[in-house]
């Protein structure tokens, strides 16, 4: 009803028709997954250094935060449990010692690291996945560890491999354990996912071999093949994850970074046409099926490779993996890390990676990128930072929805009203009346149109602002004194399926703002 009385009132008056519906363009696309890697091991991006203080800590993630909006991110994929530690105090793990330089060590009273960061992610529009080492334990052969940690407590539970300790993944017990440990973040903080990288099974170091013959003999789950076995070890994490993580939070999604190259097409048909490190016979992890199965909401291929990387080049791998999605979410690890870098001459040109987001762009089958990683962007990457802010990432984005979690559309904020004051227009709305599925809204997107603009909320040169957060207010400071601006307002659910809007709303601004 009120959408009808919304046409029929713009009809008598000649303002364009606002188009409601939720489809994209592909030119700037309004749904595109924005994300980049944050990680904390050997305090590779944040934080700076061991032994910050909370403050100090703080000051520097917003500053992360800060700068990757600026460039148009929407999610922080943040390392949350390195070396079977933890960045987050509901942990059965001690603390990092990547926080406060001794393992154990915790930081200031009141201060949790992954709670501040959901917080200040959430309020710039970005979504927070929590970024897991499922096996690691230890980074060296001279690791110390706490009384507490796991190597010390249970170390029949661990192989060494190169020096490092790792969890057997061929232990039931040990599954058991990462399980619950995860679950620990799922059930006690407001993540929006729970992310796996490329560590399963130990890169290949020469001379070495894996110690788990005697583990393989004891619980062998009828394989006769050790590598099967190994294979069958990683998919039965993968799939108890997704049970566990989807039946206590089905909004919390899951997604793993496997290293780019499934197979080779050498090794097997349904490979690619590539022929470096193969995933499931170097890494015993069969990537493919995690996606076949459905049991991972998105894919996210490491696809480190430049165009004319002769043994995988990056479109070979991009086509492939779009070829073998089978309906879920494929998003594209970039290798921001290898702009300007000596090792091949494609990563001196300047167009390396944005030249790969236009490509990607160009599948429909794949929904966005990932870059590792943030401190990046602050020195081998920072023309490739100018280019996505300036141009590819000029205009914000919501993440992709996910329909095989949640279809269901929150309603429209209630009552919007606009008023210019002098130090902005201010705005003011309602939560939506509960969804049939029991939501009302975890966000908000804010839309702005000048007089006499075209109101289609399908450009997301419209948006003006994106919050994960259910404040009911924002102030637009950014208008021109005596100038008429448009509003309109959208809801969110916890899987950024988002309503039909509230107004518009008009209102002549009163503040003296150039800068808009």
């Amino acid at each position: 009803m009120l959408k009808a009385t919304i046409y029929a009132l713009l009809l008598i008056l000649s303002i364009p028709l606002p188009v409601f519906s939720q489809t994209t363009t592909k030119i700037a696309p309004k749904r595109e997954f924005r994300g980049v890697w944050v990680a904390t091991v050997t305090n590779i991006d944040w934080p700076s250094k061991p032994g910050l203080s909370a403050d100090r800590q703080k000051q520097e993630l917003i500053g992360i935060l800060e700068q990757h909006k600026a460039n148009g991110m929407n999610a922080i994929l943040l390392q949350v449990r390195p070396a079977a530690d933890a960045f987050y105090a509901k942990s059965r793990e001690p603390w990092s010692q990547w926080l406060m330089g001794k393992q154990g060590v915790a930081p200031a009273p009141g201060y949790d690291p992954l709670e501040f960061a959901i917080k200040e992610a959430h309020q710039r529009g970005m979504e927070l996945h929590a970024w897991f080492n499922p096996y690691r334990a230890t980074m060296s052969p001279y690791a110390v560890v706490h009384e507490s940690h796991m190597t010390k407590k249970r170390p029949e539970l661990f192989f060494t491999y190169a020096g490092k300790k790792q969890f057997d993944p061929g232990i039931p017990e040990v599954r058991a354990y990462i399980v619950q440990v995860i679950l620990d973040v799922v059930k006690g903080y407001d993540v929006d996912g729970i992310h796996f990288d490329d560590y399963f099974y130990p890169y290949n170091v020469e001379g070495q071999r894996i110690n788990d013959s005697a583990t393989f003999q004891k619980y062998p789950n009828d394989f006769t093949n050790i590598n099967d076995w190994r294979r069958n070890n990683v998919n039965l994490l993968i799939k108890e994850l997704r049970d566990s993580i989807h039946f206590y939070k089905n909004h919390v999604k899951f997604g793993v970074s496997p290293f780019g190259i499934w197979r080779n097409i050498s090794e097997d048909s349904l490979g690619s046409a590539t022929s470096g490190l193969s995933n499931y016979a170097e890494l015993f992890a069969d990537s493919r099926k995690w996606v076949q199965e459905g049991w991972v909401d998105y894919i996210n291929p490491q696809i480190y490779f430049s165009f004319t990387r002769r043994v995988a080049p990056f479109a070979t791998l991009v086509d492939w993996w779009s070829n073998n999605t089978f309906g879920r979410h494929l998003y594209i690890g970039q290798a921001a890390y290898l702009m300007n870098q000596k090792m091949e001459a494609a990563w001196r040109l300047p167009n390396q990676i944005p030249d790969q987001v236009r490509y990607i762009r160009g599948n429909n089958r794949v929904q966005g990128s990932v870059y590792f990683s943030s401190k990046s962007f602050s020195n081998v990457a920072r023309a490739t930072g100018d280019s996505l802010r300036n141009d590819l990432y000029r205009y914000p984005a919501l993440p992709p929805q996910m329909p095989w979690l949640d279809e269901i559309v929150p309603n429209q904020p209630q009552q919007l009203s606009a008023e210019a004051l002098t130090d902005g227009v201010h705005l003011n709305w309602q939560k939506p009346l509960k969804a049939s599925d029991g939501e009302t809204a975890s966000g908000y997107v804010v839309y702005r149109f000048e007089e006499g603009e075209k109101i289609d909320v399908l450009n997301a040169k419209n948006i003006l602002r994106i919050s994960f957060e259910d404040f009911t207010s924002f102030i637009d400071t950014s208008v021109n004194s005596g100038k008429r601006y448009n509003y309109l307002v959208t809801a969110l659910d916890r899987l950024k399926n988002e309503s039909d809007p509230s107004g518009p709303v008009g209102v002549q601004a009163k503040v003296i703002n150039a800068s808009n």
